[in-house]
């Protein structure tokens, strides 16, 4: 018991292990998939203590408290709702037995470390959640442009003198028209499934 408890105060109790996709169907976070709407796991770490859970859509992390608790907390994070920051890989010197991935989602901070054996790994998962992060910053790009053109069309409009239009009917148009405007950027712009990339970076 003694020597559990060292090694979790040390952080060596929970180095986790990549889980090949043949074995997703035995994980907890496949429970909580969202398979009726084409949800699919393409990167999956599991520790004693969590299980870090990357879809086409989003992270499911199972967070563990400790490793002795039974008790368990699933939180989701949508990645064009939460998206990542700060990426960094930490490898593992002579006598380390794991190397780290770290990053934000959102405003959430997250680090988790893994075997050193399965480094190559890793660095698939690193260079996806790289891509991820400028394909939603290049994408959120593009909607406040749309928005930005938006307004100053409204500008215009607004200042011009429409004859023979009551004001209400004006407003009603406008409103239709600005609705429509950002219901299609938002669709345009906003990406909610990555399965591309990870198929491209993810090796399983």
């Amino acid at each position: 018991m003694f020597k559990k408890l060292a090694a979790e105060a040390l952080g060596l109790g929970d180095i986790g292990k990549i889980i090949p996709s043949h074995d997703y169907d035995k994980v907890d976070s496949d429970d909580y998939i969202l398979s009726e709407d084409h949800e699919k796991i393409f990167f999956l770490i599991k520790s004693k203590r969590d299980e870090y859970c990357f879809t086409n859509r989003a992270l499911i992390h199972i967070d563990g408290a400790s490793a002795l608790d039974k008790k368990r907390m699933l939180r989701r994070y949508e990645y064009y709702e939460f998206p990542f920051s700060n990426i960094a890989l930490q490898t593992a010197g002579t006598i380390d037995l794991d190397v780290e991935i770290s990053f934000n989602i959102g405003n959430v901070p997250l680090m988790i470390s893994v075997t050193k054996s399965q480094i190559d790994q890793l660095k698939d998962l690193y260079k996806a959640l790289l891509a991820i992060q400028q394909a939603v910053h290049h994408n959120q790009s593009l909607l406040n442009f749309s928005n930005d053109s938006l307004q100053k069309a409204i500008t215009t409009v607004a200042s011009g003198k429409q004859e023979n239009v009551s004001k209400s009917q004006e407003l009603r148009t406008i409103n239709e028209y600005i609705f429509a405007w950002n219901t299609t950027s938002f669709d345009k712009y906003i990406q909610k499934d990555f399965s591309k990339i990870f198929e491209k970076y993810i090796n399983n």
